[in-house]
């Protein structure tokens, strides 16, 4: 059993600059190396489901330029479906600037061009792959009105619906009651919660919270400590693998992507979770953002 997952979310080109440390306001730092990679939350999280064995549908906008073009062609390579991946003739493609400390922490600055174009009627256009699809994915690098209507769309057609709340942004109570599963880090569970996380007891006080504005199942994921699940009131927690960290960079999103092919393939929430962590620690030992996902015999 192997469901279609359709991704709807953003298209970017990462230009990385990798550094001994991240520059202070005002300062200028030389002696970076600089590499180009494709990018883009969205088209992070279709490319590291697809290389991990899921049927992934990807729903997006380009820009009609080189980078988008060569974006699309890129997602074709990987076996993505691109039927739904739109190309904006007026707006450019998304382009993310990213800076990269020896430590593996960033710093990333985003134009969103062409991503911030896409649109309730593109998800229209697309209905047709989301009734044939078993799970949504989505995150916010779009624009909000367009998440919450694939939410409600999706939720109505029985389809799992799992966000991932990055960046983190205010999400209404109807977005909340709609998803599947939300899957956010410490920082974005702060900011939904309203709690302060210094510890497990306050990381599952904001999975309590979360959870009581209608979510189904929460995953906190929290770096190298790993993550915390709060599934349908059944708290687990997955321990975090001790690897060397290069590049945080996609990390998360290969998590997201890695959830959805395990709950595609049938796996519970746990298992789904276990298996994600896994993904991502691979992850963090590459540089870039695509370029760093996993395949599925990489993930022991």
């Amino acid at each position: 059993m192997n469901r279609k997952i359709v991704v709807i979310g953003s298209c970017n080109t990462d230009m990385v600059i990798n550094m001994e440390r991240l520059p202070l306001p005002g300062e200028t730092l030389l002696g970076g190396t600089f590499f180009m990679n494709s990018g883009g939350k969205g088209a992070n999280q279709a490319v590291a489901a697809a290389r991990l064995g899921g049927k992934v549908i990807f729903v997006a906008k380009v820009g009609n330029d080189p980078f988008g073009i060569r974006s699309v062609d890129q997602y074709k390579a990987e076996g993505i479906g691109t039927k739904h991946v739109v190309v904006d003739k007026e707006h450019p493609s998304g382009v993310a600037l990213i800076l990269v400390d020896a430590h593996g922490e960033n710093s990333i600055a985003v134009a969103s061009g062409a991503n911030a174009h896409l649109m309730p009627q593109d998800v229209d256009n697309a209905r047709s792959a989301i009734e044939e699809g078993d799970i949504v994915l989505m995150q916010l690098e779009t624009p909000m009105e367009t998440v919450e209507y694939a939410a409600q769309m999706a939720k109505q057609k029985g389809k799992r619906v799992i966000l991932n709340p990055a960046p983190a942004q205010v999400l209404s109570e109807s977005l909340l009651r709609n998803l599947y599963m939300l899957i956010a880090n410490e920082t974005e569970a702060e900011y939904i919660s309203g709690t302060r996380i210094t510890d497990m007891d306050s990381v599952a006080r904001a999975a309590d919270i979360i959870s009581s504005k209608g979510v189904e199942n929460v995953v906190i994921t929290l770096g190298s400590k790993g993550a915390f699940v709060k599934e349908r009131g059944v708290y687990h927690q997955v321990q975090g693998l001790k690897v060397k960290a290069v590049d945080a960079t996609a990390a998360g999103d290969t998590f997201c992507g890695a959830v959805c092919v395990a709950l595609a393939e049938g796996m519970s929430v746990a298992e789904a979770v276990e298996f994600a962590n896994r993904a991502a620690a691979v992850t963090v030992t590459r540089m870039g953002a695509q370029s760093s996902l996993p395949y599925r015999n990489e993930v022991k």
